[in-house]
């Protein structure tokens, strides 16, 4: 039986929770990259890493009435660079977390590490404070690349960093990017054979996007052409599935058993608390989905009065934000999932659905729905069929 019951037309009633996990945003960094969105500040000076933590324990303890009761399956902790803060700072992290909520025996513990800001005595002591899963900004292999991207690793800092992840860690991630400035097919794919040859546990690979608020959108590079990045991305979807890893998402891929759990549950619409400078958050009630966000700059966050802005997701909304996230899965999601996530039947989404399958974006039965080859190559037209207030496809010519 579906979990759902609905009291009035289009109201949102969850029968059961879903599993919740915590964000943790550290945000400073050593250098802004210019292709970088996300909240993070280039370091000056010494960095107040146990002043900040302190903060971190009055936003988790602020947000516990919320959660109260719920177990945690995974951490996260992101930026920013992370692994700036020394290993005793994310101890006594991971030791406050502990101590205010119930995490599962089992929680994936994952911290987010830069090549240059880490090494073999640093990654062994975020193992001794818990962290049991690291996952490694390397980005390219190729000097030209990493400059033309503004790292401040070199090529052999992303190797050494690499190996001593894997001396402590049985459990690591890196992130490669593809359709950089000036990379053609073969560059992209000596990146991905030096990849391959760590025989790491989980790669994720992500094309290169210009995003607004960055150095790259006022300065735009150039890149390769739609075709050419095209190519590259099912290149690297052939080779990693050559080499065994499992096509979960549209850009991760793991070997049998280690899929990223804290990322599974965003993509399948789980409950996450996100605390610390610019952190989102999504958490469900049995009447609502919310939707929080911290204040985005360290020192108006670090205030003891800094603003928590909350927002209920409508039930219009709900079937967007569901469906941008599951159908990220390759497998794409039972459908049960739809009513258990929103709290609203799946009949409410019939009309896009059909039209979907209709384009060949989509394809189900009466248990799963799951995008094609070609929903995922054109994810986002995909995706406009389910945004609320969407004005009625035009009528078939011919």
């Amino acid at each position: 039986m579906i979990p759902v019951a609905l009291e009035r037309p289009g109201a949102v009633r969850l029968e059961a929770l879903p599993p919740l996990a915590l964000y943790v945003h550290i945000p400073w960094c050593v250098r802004k990259c210019p292709y970088c969105d996300f909240n993070s500040h280039e370091r000056t000076g010494a960095l107040p890493e146990a002043e900040y933590i302190d903060r971190l324990m009055l936003d988790l303890e602020a947000a516990l009435p919320s959660v109260w009761g719920r177990r945690v399956i995974s951490v996260f902790i992101g930026g920013g660079t992370p692994s700036l803060f020394s290993p005793a700072s994310i101890d006594a992290l991971l030791s406050g977390v502990r101590a205010r909520l119930v995490l599962d025996p089992e929680a994936e513990i994952t911290l987010e590490a830069n090549p240059g800001t880490v090494e073999a005595a640093r990654f062994r002591g975020f193992r001794a404070a818990g962290v049991n899963r690291i996952s490694i900004g390397v980005q390219s292999f190729d000097e030209r690349m990493l400059a033309a991207l503004g790292r401040i690793h070199s090529a052999d800092e992303a190797r050494r960093a690499i190996e001593a992840a894997l001396s402590s860690f049985d459990n690591v991630n890196i992130d490669l990017m593809y359709a950089l400035p000036g990379q053609t097919p073969a560059m992209a794919r000596a990146d991905l054979d030096e990849a391959l040859r760590f025989g790491l546990p989980h790669v994720s690979a992500y094309q290169l996007t210009i995003e607004p608020n960055t150095v790259f959108w006022s300065k735009r590079p150039e890149l390769p052409e739609h075709d050419v990045a095209a190519d590259m991305q099912l290149a690297a979807e052939q080779s990693l599935r050559a080499a065994g890893y499992e096509h979960y998402e549209t850009s991760a891929f793991a070997r049998p058993g280690r899929r990223c759990r804290h990322n599974l549950n965003y993509w399948q619409f789980g409950d996450y608390l996100g605390i610390g400078a610019g952190a989102h958050g999504k958490l469900s009630f049995p009447d609502r989905v919310t939707r929080h966000a911290r204040a985005k700059q360290p020192n108006e966050y670090m205030k003891p009065d800094a603003r928590v802005e909350e927002s209920v997701v409508s039930a219009e909304e709900l079937p967007f934000e569901f469906m941008l996230n599951t159908l990220r899965l390759v497998d794409g999601f039972d459908v049960r999932l739809f009513s258990e996530r929103t709290g609203l039947p799946i009949s409410r989404i019939d009309k896009p659905l059909l039209e979907m399958e209709r384009k060949g974006l989509l394809e189900r039965d009466w248990k799963h729905l799951r995008p094609t080859e070609r929903g995922r190559r054109f994810l986002n037209d995909l995706l406009e069929a389910f945004l609320p207030d969407r004005p009625a496809p035009a009528p078939a010519s011919g």
